[in-house]
C-alpha cells in the first residue's frame, strides 16, 4: 500500500493522576525550609510516547488473534459433526501496522459434482474490495469495522499456498461485514450433508 506520508502512532493510555495528598502552602513551606518544591505532577506535562511500528504490529496481531480464537470457538461449537482445524496466524499490512488480518481455519469442501476445493477463512479489521491481481486488498476503508471472507486456495510447488483464482474469477468464496453471515457461510462450507445445510440456512 503506497502512502506519501509515514504514519506515527502514540500510546493513547492516559497516565494515572498521582494520589491526592495534602500539601503545605507554598509560602509557608518556603519560610520553613527555604526551598521551593517543584513536583513533576505540578509543572511538567507528560510527553506523548510514540510507538514503533513493531509495537503497533504486535498489538494489532494480538487483537486479531484473540478475535480469531473466539470465532473459531463459535464455528466449532455449532454442531458436533462440523469441526474445523484451528490454523491461527495474523499479519499486518505494509506501512499500515494498525491494519491487518487473521487466518482462522482452512478446510476442503466438495461443491456439487466438482472436485473438492481447499479454502481458507480470514478476519480483518478493515473493509476493502477484493482485487483480482496480486494487490488483494483494494480501496481499503478503516471506518467500517471488520470484514470476514473466505478464499479458495491451491498448493504451490514450494509447499506454500496461493489463492486459486480459477474459482469464481478471483478465488473469493464469500465476503461480508456481518459476523452472523460469516458464521453461516463458514458452517455451510463445513456442513457434511443437505439436512444440516438446510438447518444452517434458517439461522
Amino acid at each position: 500500500m503506497n502512502t506519501k506520508t509515514k504514519l506515527r502512532y502514540y500510546d493513547a493510555k492516559v497516565p494515572k493522576p498521582p494520589a491526592a495528598q495534602a500539601k503545605p502552602a507554598a509560602h509557608s513551606e518556603f519560610l520553613r525550609t527555604g526551598r521551593i518544591a517543584r513536583e513533576q505532577s505540578d509543572w511538567v506535562e507528560s510527553e506523548r510516547r510514540y510507538l514503533t511500528y513493531e509495537e503497533v504490529m504486535a498489538r494489532t496481531e494480538r487483537k486479531l488473534s484473540a478475535a480469531g480464537e473466539k470465532t473459531h470457538e463459535r464455528i466449532n461449537g455449532f454442531h458436533r459433526s462440523i469441526h474445523f482445524p484451528k490454523v491461527l496466524f495474523s499479519r499486518t499490512l505494509n506501512e499500515r501496522p494498525h491494519l491487518g488480518y487473521c487466518h482462522v481455519t482452512a478446510a476442503r469442501t466438495l461443491f456439487g459434482r466438482n472436485k473438492p476445493i481447499t479454502w481458507s477463512f480470514y478476519i480483518c479489521n478493515f473493509v476493502s474490495e477484493i482485487g483480482e491481481t496480486d494487490d488483494f486488498f483494494q480501496q481499503i476503508r478503516t471506518g467500517y469495522g471488520r470484514m470476514y471472507f473466505a478464499v479458495a486456495t491451491e498448493a504451490e510447488a514450494k509447499g506454500e499456498t496461493r489463492i486459486n483464482r480459477a474459482v469464481r474469477g478471483n478465488g473469493l468464496l464469500f465476503r461480508t461485514s456481518d459476523p452472523m453471515a460469516a458464521l453461516k457461510n463458514v458452517l455451510m462450507l463445513g456442513a457434511p450433508d443437505k439436512t444440516l445445510r438446510e438447518i444452517i440456512a434458517k439461522l
